[in-house]
């Protein structure tokens, strides 16, 4: 087994057809499988199902993605550290939940390389899904928050996909609105005056349970639920609808826009369901890329400086 063959296993399974794999590769289709084949053989495992369709893992060769980006990854940190210069792009990804503070601190991040040389990503999306991206090396850097409520079903995940929490910041609970909502000149607001208006909130898919919400008091009774799957949708449904969504309240308005306005909330029976603990996840023991440290670096001066 070696580390060509890994690399092959992975854009493989990133593009979903050895076609495409071989062309972003620069090998011939007929050389490229012929490798796959012989890691098969040599592993004692299938690793892709083949179909006139394209190319699918199989059980084995899901786990054995897991293991190879792993491996690879730490390759290439060490060959970004220590390697000559090369032609081969560096990739670095993050996988957050819906935090435009994730976003800003990854633009800040991004301006200090050469994107020539890198490939860069950044992934909005659900729990379980950057809890997932972070599990595969799809992602190396996670964001997300965890509270009183959801901490130990979290941190269980977390354990089980042998995965670290870093705390970045603690916050309380705002109602996130727009400035042209009945409450907005509210000092505080609580459960009782938002029961006229919709309660927004991100989707998490259809099994999942509300442990993995991305707004906390998640079980309250609302009265009027509305969910969607981006920021922009919620920021249009907020004017259109009077809507609103409980959050952090560290709003970038270079990204929202200054239309928009985060009241505290108050009214909740026991105070500690009421605080936000933000952090990232990485994989145990990992060394963190040069992208990866700069980027945390980032977010917590951004963190930082929006709780002064």
């Amino acid at each position: 087994m070696t580390l060509q063959q890994l690399h092959y296993v992975i854009t493989i399974s990133e593009t979903g057809s050895l076609n495409k794999a071989a062309e972003i590769l620069y090998v011939s289709q007929p050389s490229l499988s012929a490798a796959m084949h012989d890691l098969e053989r040599e592993l004692g495992i299938v690793i892709f199902y083949r179909s006139g369709r394209g190319v699918t893992l199989t059980n084995d060769g899901a786990e054995f993605l897991t293991y190879a980006r792993q491996v690879y990854h730490q390759y290439e940190t060490l060959m970004e550290k220590y390697g000559e210069a090369g032609t081969l792009k560096k990739k670095f990804g993050v996988s957050a939940q819906h935090y435009s503070f994730a976003v800003k601190t990854f633009v800040e991040m991004v301006k200090q390389f050469n994107m020539a040389e890198y490939e860069f990503a950044i992934r909005e999306t659900k729990t379980r899904e950057v809890i997932e991206d972070v599990s595969t090396l799809k992602s190396e850097i996670g964001i997300l928050y965890v509270s009183s409520f959801n901490r130990q079903a979290i941190l269980k995940l977390l354990k089980t996909n042998d995965l670290a929490f870093h705390k970045l910041i603690d916050c309380g609970v705002y109602v996130y609105l727009w400035k042209g909502h009945p409450l907005a000149g509210c000092q505080t607001i609580c459960l009782e005056q938002l029961s006229p208006y919709p309660c927004l909130s991100f989707e998490q898919g259809g099994n999942s349970s509300f442990y993995f919400a991305e707004e906390i008091l998640s079980t309250n009774e609302y009265p009027r639920v509305i969910k969607a799957n981006d920021r922009a949708t919620m920021l249009n449904l907020m004017v259109g609808l009077n809507g609103y969504t409980l959050c952090s309240g560290i709003i970038c308005e270079e990204l929202n826009g200054s239309d928009y306005a985060a009241i505290p909330f108050e009214g909740a029976d026991d105070p500690a369901n009421c605080q936000m603990e933000i952090g990232y996840i990485v994989k145990k023991n990992q060394i963190l890329s040069q992208m990866g440290q700069l980027y945390i670096e980032e977010t917590k001066k951004y963190l930082n400086n929006q709780m002064k």
